[in-house]
């Protein structure tokens, strides 16, 4: 019977290491996490437009413009952090 020598086992034991790795990508959590990051960009963007539309109106109408925009961002982080999670479910991540 032949001896398992250590180059041997240093290199079993990167190939468990990378398979394990490689078993905590998954492409539907990749998928639901790039679906949240596209979701807060578009927040963002309505947001921003909304910001820079108050700017051009001023006094009581520019403050309720901007509350708007908060509410809109608030909205598109909350719906994010929803689908992150819902992607780390999927996956098995706690």
């Amino acid at each position: 019977m032949k001896l398992i020598t250590m180059p041997r086992l240093a290199v079993l034991a990167v190939a468990g290491a990378s398979l394990s790795l490689a078993a905590c990508n998954n492409k539907a959590d990749d998928a639901t996490e790039a679906a949240a990051d596209q979701v807060e960009a578009s927040a963002d963007a309505t947001a921003d437009a909304i910001d820079n539309a108050a700017d051009q109106v001023g006094g009581a109408s520019e403050e309720a413009m901007q509350d708007q925009a908060d509410a809109v961002r608030a909205t598109g982080e909350a719906k994010a952090d929803a689908l992150e999670e819902k992607a780390d479910a999927e996956a098995g991540h706690p």
